[in-house]
Order: C-alpha cells, then sequence, then structure tokens
C-alpha cells in the first residue's frame, strides 16, 4: 500500500493522509471523544475519533478493544504543544481518521503487555511468548541482540574472515557435556549427536586452509538449564590460522571494544582489559568467573578481563556422569581435550608427568561474574592430541575410534591455530543488563527444559518408534506420571 508508513514517520508527514497497520495498545473514551493509542513494530501514536467528524467512525471506534490489529487512514495533525509526549517520537503528531478496518480481532490477553512483566511466572510467559513478546522491553532486547550479532558480523567480515556453517546432524565428541543424540533411522542401532559446539570442524577448516573462519552458531548440551544456560544457546564461534594467544585475545577485545561502542551506553571499567592467572583470580576473587566492578549494582559498566594459564587436567567429579565417562583414567580435561600445552609443558603432557600440573594455553573472557567467552590454540600436532586421551585412559583403539579423523587430517599439513567461542546469549544479555538469557531470546525454554509455546519434549507415536527400531522401557516414574 502506497501511503503506508512506520508510526515512527508520522513527525515527517504533517498534513498528509496515510494509513497505519497496528494493534490497539489501549483505547480510552473521554465523553464524545474515544482515544486510541495505535501502536505497531516502530512506536505508538494517538487517534483521536469525533463523533464530528463522523458519527460512523466514532461508534465503529467503541467496539475496539486491547490487542486488536486494525488499519486506520486518516491525516497526520500537530497536537497542541501542552499535549505533546517526549517519550515518542510519534508523540508531537496525532491521527485525525478518515476510514477503520479491523484486520483481526483478539481475547482479552492473560497478562499486559505494556509493562517489563518481570512480576508474571516464567511459565505462564512462555507459555503466551508470542504475547510477552509485544512488550516493550523485550521487543528491545531481540532488536539489540541483532544489533550485537550484526556488528560482530560486520567486523569480522571487514578482516576478511568467511562464515561457513557446520553440520547439525554429527558424531557424539568429548566436550565436558552430554550430548543430545538423535536416532538414525536408515542405520538402525546407530545415533547422531547434536553438535555441543563446532570445535573438531573448525579445526578441520583450518586445515583446510581457510584461515579466517567464523560461525554464528547453535550448540547444544544436555546439561541443567540456569538463569545463564540453557540446553541451547548460540555462540559467535571463530578460528585464525597462523595466530598466538596473544594475538587471538588482542584481536578479540578490540571487536568488544569496537561492539561496546557500537551499541552505546555502557562503559568499560579497564582499556586494555586485565589478563589474570587463573591462579591469581581464585586467590584475589575465589572464582574464575568474576566480577571485578566496584558497584555490583551498576549494569552500565562493563568489567570485561582475562583468564589465562588453567590447569590442562581435573580429577574426575565422580557425581559428574559426563566426566566419569570421559576421563576413564580419573583425569579429564577443564576446558577442552583440543587445546594445546603451554610450550614449557609440552614434554611433561607427552610424557603423562605430573599431570596436575599442566598448563593448557586456554584463555577465558569474563565480565561482570560470567564467563562470555573460552578459547585456546588448538594442538595440531597428533602426538599431542593422542597423548591428551592417553592421560584421559584411552587405549589406541579407542582414540582411533573417538577422534581418528582428526589424527587423518593432522598429517596432511596443518597450520597452528586457535580460536574462541563467545556467548551470544550471555553477551546480549549483559549487554541488555538483564539477569536471565531468556530476556535476550524470542524462545528460550523453562527451568525446567520446557520449550516454549509448544508442548516439548513430548510422546512420539508408536509408529515413528517401530520405524526407527526403538523400543521404550517403561519405570515406576512412567506409570505414575
Amino acid at each position: 500500500m502506497s501511503n503506508r508508513v512506520a508510526i515512527t514517520e508520522a513527525s515527517q508527514r504533517i498534513g498528509e493522509l496515510v494509513v497505519f497497520q497496528g494493534w490497539v495498545q489501549a483505547r480510552r473514551d473521554h465523553g464524545k471523544l474515544i482515544f486510541i493509542e495505535l501502536r505497531d513494530r516502530t512506536g505508538h501514536v494517538q487517534v483521536v475519533f469525533n463523533p464530528k467528524d463522523s458519527e460512523a467512525l466514532h461508534q465503529k471506534a467503541t467496539q475496539l478493544r486491547d490487542e486488536w490489529v486494525v488499519e486506520i487512514q486518516g491525516e497526520v495533525i500537530e497536537r497542541p504543544e501542552s499535549m505533546r509526549q517526549s517519550d515518542s517520537s510519534s508523540g508531537a503528531v496525532e491521527l485525525r481518521p478518515k476510514s477503520l478496518i479491523v484486520l483481526s480481532q483478539a481475547q482479552t490477553p492473560p497478562f499486559e503487555v505494556v509493562g517489563d512483566g518481570y512480576n508474571i511466572g516464567e511459565e505462564h510467559r512462555l507459555n503466551y511468548r508470542y504475547l510477552d513478546l509485544r512488550r516493550p522491553r523485550m521487543r528491545k532486547n531481540i532488536r539489540q541482540r541483532h544489533k550485537v550479532t550484526t556488528a560482530i558480523r560486520n567486523h569480522l567480515n571487514n578482516f576478511e574472515f568467511t562464515e561457513i556453517e557446520t553440520p547439525i546432524l554429527t558424531k557424539a565428541t568429548l566436550e565436558g557435556s552430554r550430548d543430545f543424540v538423535v536416532p538414525s533411522r536408515l542405520q538402525p542401532g546407530k545415533f547422531y549427536a547434536l553438535p555441543q559446539s563446532p570445535q573438531q570442524y573448525k579445526q578441520l577448516l583450518m586445515v583446510a586452509g581457510f584461515e579466517r573462519y567464523y560461525q554464528i552458531a547453535r550448540a547444544i548440551r544436555d546439561e541443567d538449564p540456569r538463569a545463564d544456560r540453557g540446553f541451547e544457546h548460540t555462540q559467535v564461534d571463530l578460528e585464525m590460522s597462523f595466530v598466538t594467544r596473544d594475538e587471538v585475545m588482542n584481536f578479540v577485545e578490540e571487536m568488544i571494544k569496537s561492539l561496546v561502542a557500537h551499541i552505546g551506553g555502557k562503559t568499560l571499567t579497564a582499556d586494555p582489559f586485565p589478563v589474570l592467572t587463573y591462579r591469581e583470580a581464585m586467590t584475589k576473587f575465589g572464582a574464575d568467573k568474576f566480577d571485578a566492578r566496584e558497584d555490583k549494582a551498576n549494569p552500565n559498566e562493563l568489567a570485561f578481563a582475562w583468564v589465562v594459564d588453567f590447569p590442562f587436567f581435573k580429577t574426575v567429579d565422580k557425581g559428574d556422569v559426563a566426566e566419569v565417562r570421559d576421563g576413564k583414567s580419573g583425569w579429564t580435561f577443564t576446558h577442552n581435550p583440543f587445546s594445546q600445552p603451554k610450550e614449557e609443558f609440552i614434554d611433561q603432557h607427552l610424557k603423562g608427568d605430573n599431570i596436575g600440573a599442566i598448563l593448557t594455553s586456554q584463555y577465558d573472557l569474563v565480565c561482570n561474574g560470567f564467563e562470555v567467552g573460552g578459547g585456546s590454540i588448538r594442538a595440531s600436532d597428533p602426538k599431542i592430541l593422542r597423548a591428551t586421551y592417553k592421560i584421559m585412559g584411552y587405549d589406541s583403539e579407542e582414540i582411533e575410534a573417538s577422534i581418528g579423523h582428526m589424527l587423518k587430517a593432522f598429517e596432511f599439513g596443518t597450520p597452528p591455530h586457535g580460536g574462541i567461542a563467545l556467548g551470544l546469549d550471555r553477551l546480549a544479555m549483559i549487554l541488555a543488563g538483564e539477569e536471565s538469557m531468556k530476556e535476550v531470546v524470542a524462545f528460550p525454554m523453562s527451568g525446567t527444559g520446557r520449550t516454549a509455546v509448544m508442548d516439548g519434549p513430548s510422546k512420539i507415536s508408536p509408529e515413528q518408534l517401530d520405524e526407527l527400531g526403538i523400543a521404550l522401557v517403561s519405570t515406576e516414574e512412567d506409570e505414575n506420571a
């Protein structure tokens, strides 16, 4: 429609006949006048129905209710100075309607969509997430997340990175969490795993010679949900060839500074970012994910810092099923089995001596008490990668079954390489001043692992189970459900 305009454009269309389409945010009856607050994706504007202008149109406006979707054609006029709203770009104007079309009626919403929504129960909000997303705070958060993603993409593109997608259906890997698995119909009894990260594929891309790769990647891990972690998350995944640890950290730091400047409204507490060893962080803060702000209640301050020199291995937590499975010897990795030991520990690593003292080239980026990124220089020598798995208790046959494809690839000329994965959800949460990642994700899972709006996980039909060759074993818990 040629004369349809966004509400934020209204102030540039004074005296013109325009069409607005959107939702009725509120209706107020003041004597004979009816005031409609009309909202679209850009803002809101007041529409005044006066029976002196059109009795039929005024009568039609009396039927309008909150959240109805309408199309209104009318003339944009200036509001009196005393009635202008300073909090809206369209507050200096209003619409004198000429026609009204109801595009969709709406039931009374289960909750108001104009407030911040914090007082509404999580399950209730997620059941009606499509309504919850109408509130201004949520729209602002989701749009800012888009702005964050776009700024990062543009920055990486400017430095000649190539965006490459990697598979979602893949093989189970050792990355510290339980895998979500998918049964194969064509190969009964076998399963794909959903990726905990693109770790192995991005290293193979370095073998392929791309040198600079990135991906806005989905990562899926079967770990207990919490405010800053869910089954699914999005990470800014990047990898570079022919780099040192400091070069990767410096590049990422400059990208973060550029992003913060682009978003605006936030202040960095330190430039350059402090670099602490793991031991220094534990001594000073008692944690490697620390909050260095003096005023921890100030969401506008961003205290970024690097943590380096982590122990490569730790003793297995016998209460953690994934650690017990991965660490057959009683030792497992602290961050990533594909990391390179620090140069001075390579001989020790190859021999498997004094395992607890070996330090890795891992580096974590923390901000305001959260880990927002983690990476390392990678093991590109097959001997080092084999030694890592040997320390964890894997014999030659098990190593070949697990990472034989990586070892084979490394035999064909592998550049030194390293990278990082930045948690986009956590980063967007911090930049938005929120306390939960759910506030910056369109359709997050609940704290109990239920999907938003759709009722998942759910049972599948007996026919689907038969086709996949799967039989379910009933438990007492199932029978009582």
